[in-house]
């Protein structure tokens, strides 16, 4: 029965180690099915050399048993549990420690919007959280990375801007399915790196004009879009 979301999810996260994303074990993917009944992620500390997708873990998203796979689930899946249960447009999931993100992420600033690379899929700053304070790092500490991550984005169109950095942590980010959210993984490692480099050579850091901003994110996105076949 979940044998295709395991198949699915299997093959995101081997697309992050693929794209280079991914350093010994520090990532993980999931993808909820179509009904939002179950969900399907990474186990924990697997190495991707030897991940198959019978390996890719299933939890159901209203018990939280686990329904199928033998290895213990992700340790990060109680935060993708609450963004599936938070933010109803979100179908999957990824984490990374990515370099270039995570080093935003550990200076706790957000990546400016600098130019139209960024724009095409990022409709503004990508965001960093908060700190997480002392009692939410001891108690919950995974459940409580979701519950900053749906405090600091914006809830109503969460895909707007589908990525976030925790602070002192690193990058998660998302879309309406596996590749989805894989694909906005490897943009924003793409722009955290331009942004890193564009901050050293510019004397500001003033992002690119709203209406640069609103015409390339908006031709993708918007109503009347027209970039694509």
């Amino acid at each position: 029965m979940h044998q295709e979301l395991q198949e699915i999810v299997y093959e995101a996260n081997m697309a992050l180690k693929r794209n280079g994303l991914i350093t010994l074990t520090w990532g993980n993917v999931s993808m909820v099915d179509s009904k939002r009944e179950v969900m399907a992620i990474k186990p924990s500390g697997v190495a991707y050399e030897s991940l198959r997708p019978s390996d890719i873990v299933v939890l159901d998203l209203q018990t939280r048993e686990q329904v199928k796979g033998s290895l213990k689930p992700s340790s990060d899946a109680p935060t993708h549990l609450y963004l599936y249960d938070h933010l109803p447009e979100v179908g999957a999931v990824v984490h990374t420690h990515s370099r270039w993100a995570t080093i935003f992420a550990q200076s706790g600033k957000a990546i400016p919007a600098f130019g139209t690379t960024h724009a095409d899929t990022f409709y503004g700053p990508v965001p960093c959280t908060r700190p997480l304070n002392r009692q939410e790092i001891e108690d919950h500490y995974e459940m409580n990375t979701g519950k900053v991550i749906v405090e600091t984005v914006d809830r109503s169109d969460p895909l707007a801007i589908p990525a976030i950095l925790i602070e002192g942590h690193g990058p998660f980010t998302w879309g309406k399915d596996a590749r989805d959210a894989v694909e906005h993984a490897i943009i924003l490692e793409e722009v955290a790196m331009m942004a890193y480099h564009t901050l050293i050579l510019k004397e500001n850091d003033r992002p690119i004009d709203q209406h640069l901003l609103d015409k390339h994110y908006l031709r993708k996105h918007g109503k009347n879009a027209y970039y694509g076949q």
